[in-house]
């Protein structure tokens, strides 16, 4: 009997009355014609989440006008769409799973499985903030002052329940774009905007009046999709890795020898949680010390560890950290 195998665009003749075993294992490990079809975000999070892919090991290429990019895993199919639909395309089936904001998940109300938190944005680890803004000369200066008046946002849903919250009856219309320029020119009173450190709403002029909700960068799954046992730990793998990736990011790893009788004042100088593997070397009474820390606590203390006699220091940078 003659067993046609799929794999990828390839096919492979396996007879199965020569190796039933092989075949056996083979197929109930791999699932073929089966891809994990997952959206990348594009716009303000796309350059940083195509950095954090190759950090956790893939390798992404795609043209300028591509909106489907490649990836080196034949088993994963990816495609850019906005972040601010990710979530709707995800809960309808339409890709397994992707990467997006849960501000746009709670304003979009979508029903789908929050698979883990990626502490990543466009420019920090930090989460982002939704914040109500106005002219620094505006005389609203809390909630209840938007009385009657307009406020531009992308985020209308969440906007309209924070005013609902306040009990302050204001219009709220979906703005397009270049949001921060509406209120400068008046057309606003006030607007809904994202910031991560608020230097653009400094340089238009606004203040803060509000913080309306903070967001983190989620993976998030199609419900059905997280049913199936294998595209189940194929995403739980891939959440696995980002966030190693993630992790690695603000650390390095730390090398050094040291020869016994400087071994504790050197030990000393290391943060006490962060206690390092110890070896000994070939060379009688000395030691090789390894360890992983904040890449600001490193630059401080190489000074202290080399007076403590610490020889051969090296510091090294890490793809990823899985605790």
């Amino acid at each position: 009997m003659l067993t046609l195998v799929s794999i990828g665009r390839k096919s492979a003749a396996l007879t199965s009355d020569a190796y039933p075993d092989k075949i056996s294992v083979f197929t109930q490990n791999r699932r073929f014609d089966v891809r994990l079809k997952f959206g990348l975000p594009k716009g303000s999070l796309q350059e940083s989440t195509v950095h954090l892919f190759k950090q956790a090991g893939f390798l992404l290429s795609s043209t300028e006008r591509s909106y489907f990019p490649s990836i080196d895993d034949e088993e994963m199919e990816l495609v850019l769409l906005r972040a601010q639909e990710m979530s709707r395309y995800v809960e309808a089936g339409a890709i397994d799973g992707g990467i997006t904001g849960n501000d746009w998940i709670m304003e979009n109300g979508s029903d789908v499985v929050k698979v883990t938190e990626l502490a990543y944005s466009k420019q920090s680890l930090e989460p982002v903030r939704w914040v109500l803004a106005v002219p620094v000369d505006s005389k609203v200066s809390r909630p209840k002052d938007l009385e009657g008046k307009r406020l531009a946002t992308e985020l209308v849903n969440i906007t309209k329940s924070y005013l609902k919250s306040h009990k302050v009856n204001a219009v709220v219309e979906f703005s397009w774009g270049a949001t921060e320029a509406k209120v400068g020119t008046g057309l606003v009173d006030a607007i809904v905007e994202l910031t991560e450190t608020g230097a653009s709403l400094r340089a238009n002029k606004l203040r803060i009046v509000d913080t309306i909700c903070t967001s983190t960068t989620q993976l998030i799954a199609n419900k059905v999709a997280w049913k199936d046992p294998w595209k189940k730990k194929k995403l739980e793998s891939l959440a696995t890795l980002l966030k190693g990736a993630i992790a690695a990011r603000s650390k390095v790893g730390l090398k050094l020898n040291v020869s016994k009788k400087n071994l504790k004042k050197v030990l000393d100088v290391l943060p006490a949680i962060k206690r390092p593997t110890v070896s000994p070397l070939s060379s009688p009474g000395w030691f090789a010390l390894e360890t992983v820390l904040d890449e600001k606590v490193v630059r401080s203390i190489i000074p202290d560890l080399k007076k403590a006699g610490g020889e051969g220091i090296i510091e090294y940078s890490l793809n990823k950290i899985i605790y």
